[in-house]
């Protein structure tokens, strides 16, 4: 169980690299520097090509490849290890298979040139094992009894629940280029409710910028797909304000690392609207998500057990 600690920790770590350089090669609008897969135009080093993408962009590609396929192989041992100790092997297992399946999401979003149901998916995907991750992290750790935490259960599992709903419509609005749709603030185009068409933007299955009838996504949609995100970011904070405040009387760091993270979040989301999603802030914002899911899993965690946190 000692190897499992560390190698679990190190693991959650470059989960975390992984998920936020993922977030930044799609907001550097790399996604596509390397039109085929696993290679890159054919090569494993990416190099100058007449009719290419430049090679900054393959790279950005690459190296996210290289980061994901070093994750996959320390997950795997982890599972190996696992299996060895007789400790976490169920959860361990159900990580290399989400991470399989992550991996085929990563080539379709290639395949099927950035079609917005794949690249949130692939987002969806890479949160989730972070998440899971964590949870297996804390399993491998020591922690004291704390039979007070068990009053907290509802609200961090609906605090959870809202912020995997408001990452799922970050991911969207990523997906369909809809981040600036609206550049005001507090309103949207001057408007609380602005014309929207609610019809086309949800509609999963169509290819990126289209309807499902192959004409072009209109402003109306893409209004319609950043509001939602920015009226449900109201309801998520307000779930993780409730738990994080209840929490200080519990596990009072805890408690204030929700409200830090919360705060932050909520600063860059509002800044990427200000300054019209300059790249590291963009960045940012998808670090801080998977900040606050990794907060949320910690907390769930200890609640559902009656622990108090290592830390």
């Amino acid at each position: 169980m000692s190897v499992l600690r560390p190698l679990s920790l190190a693991a959650l770590a470059l989960a975390f690299v992984v998920v936020v350089v993922g977030a930044y090669v799609r907001l550097s609008d790399a996604g596509l520097g390397c039109p085929d897969w696993p290679l890159c135009y054919g090569k494993v080093i990416p190099s100058e090509m007449p009719d290419a993408h430049p090679v900054q962009k393959q790279w950005k590609e690459m190296g996210h490849r290289f980061l994901a396929g070093t994750l996959g192989i320390l997950l795997l041992s982890l599972a190996v290890m696992s299996f060895k100790v007789g400790k976490g092997r169920g959860l361990a297992a159900g990580i290399v298979a989400l991470v399989l399946f992550q991996a085929t999401l990563g080539m379709w979003t290639v395949t099927m040139l950035l079609k917005p149901v794949i690249v949130t998916a692939h987002l969806l995907g890479g949160m989730t094992i972070l998440a899971l991750l964590g949870w297996y992290a804390l399993e491998q750790q020591r922690h004291s009894p704390a039979p007070e935490a068990r009053a907290l259960r509802m609200g961090a599992a609906v605090a959870l629940a809202a912020l995997a709903v408001q990452i799922a419509l970050g991911g969207w609005v990523s997906a369909n280029y809809a981040a600036l749709a609206c550049l005001d603030l507090p309103l949207c185009r001057g408007q609380f409710m602005p014309p929207m068409d609610f019809a086309n933007a949800f509609h999963v299955v169509r290819e990126l910028g289209q309807t499902a009838d192959g004409a072009l996504l209109s402003n109306q949609a893409l209004t319609a797909i950043h509001w939602t995100h920015r009226m449900f970011a109201l309801v998520a904070a307000a779930a993780i304000l409730h738990v994080a405040l209840r929490s200080l009387r519990v596990a009072r760091s805890l408690g204030i690392t929700l409200l830090v993270l919360l705060g932050a979040q909520l600063l860059l989301g509002l800044a990427n609207v200000v300054f019209s999603l300059p790249l590291p802030l963009a960045a940012a914002h998808n670090a801080g998500a998977a900040a606050l899911l990794l907060a949320l899993v910690v907390l769930n965690f200890t609640s559902f057990r009656g622990l108090h946190p290592s830390w």
